[in-house]
């Protein structure tokens, strides 16, 4: 399997779709790297040489593009800031409810987690009442 900035990408698949293995990058970015350093989109990964990779890195980091690591610490750096300023934004973050809008009447169960388990009424077995013997109340 070629690694690419230290992920390894599927070597079956066309190139462009193997790179979009990488986080921060998708088929447009992939077909903007490819284009930078020179290499058809639909040679398979299994058939690329090492210089070839080797490209396709100095393309990536030629461009600045931010991916895997980087990017992943920026987002989060970014969501943190925004829970610490206390916006409505990073107060929808630390809930864990939807931050852009979304109904959350019906819906929205990716951020809200499964259902909780509704009440439901379980009726409980009657017992048998046993033929005990009746006191007579005492009058006083």
């Amino acid at each position: 399997m070629p690694r690419i900035q230290g992920v390894d990408i599927p070597k079956e698949k066309r190139i462009e779709i193997a790179l979009t293995y990488l986080y921060g990058i998708g088929r447009v970015l992939s077909n903007v790297v490819l284009k930078e350093a020179n290499i058809d989109p639909n040679k398979r990964a299994k058939d690329l040489t090492e210089e070839d990779i080797s490209h396709i890195t100095g393309a990536i980091q030629k461009k600045g593009f931010r991916i895997e690591g980087d990017l992943r610490r920026d987002i989060s750096q970014n969501i943190k800031r925004l829970i610490d300023t206390g916006s409505y934004r990073g107060m929808r973050h630390k809930r864990g409810l939807p931050v852009r809008g979304q109904r959350t009447r019906t819906n929205a169960r990716t951020r809200k987690g499964p259902r909780k388990g509704g009440l439901a009424v379980v009726k409980k077995p009657e017992m048998k009442k046993a033929a005990a013997p009746v006191k007579a109340a005492a009058k006083g």
